[in-house]
């Protein structure tokens, strides 16, 4: 069974900091690229950051570059969003991602990121 499992998300005030995990079974992580997207209420689901899988090539939105730093770690099956100096607008739900091309795609349940001001 497929499954990508978030955590680390919560209530945090301004300016602070949460890490994000994701962990993978149940699929070939190694191969896949790995994204953070997140849903804000009312909102499309937009693209924070993702990973590739080999190469460790990396992209951010804009409105995260500085603050969120992705990584993975192939040999837990798990991707991390290190975020910082958080802002009330990256209030959403976290999800996470599992791509590859010519093969079907996979997504989390969600993680809750809350920032007051």
């Amino acid at each position: 069974e497929v499954q990508l499992v978030e955590s680390g998300g919560g209530l945090v005030q301004a300016g602070g900091s949460l890490r994000l995990s994701c962990a993978a079974s149940g699929f070939t992580f190694d191969d896949y690229a790995i994204g953070w997207f997140r849903q804000a209420p009312g909102k499309d689901r937009k693209r924070v950051s993702c990973i590739s899988p080999r190469d460790g090539s990396i992209a951010y939105a804009e409105s995260v570059k500085g603050r969120f730093i992705i990584s993975r770690d192939n040999a837990k099956n798990t991707v991390y969003l290190q975020m910082k100096s958080l802002k009330p607008e990256d209030t959403a739900v976290y999800y996470c991602n599992a791509e590859r091309v010519g093969f079907r795609g996979y997504w989390g349940q969600g993680t809750q990121v809350t920032v007051s001001s």
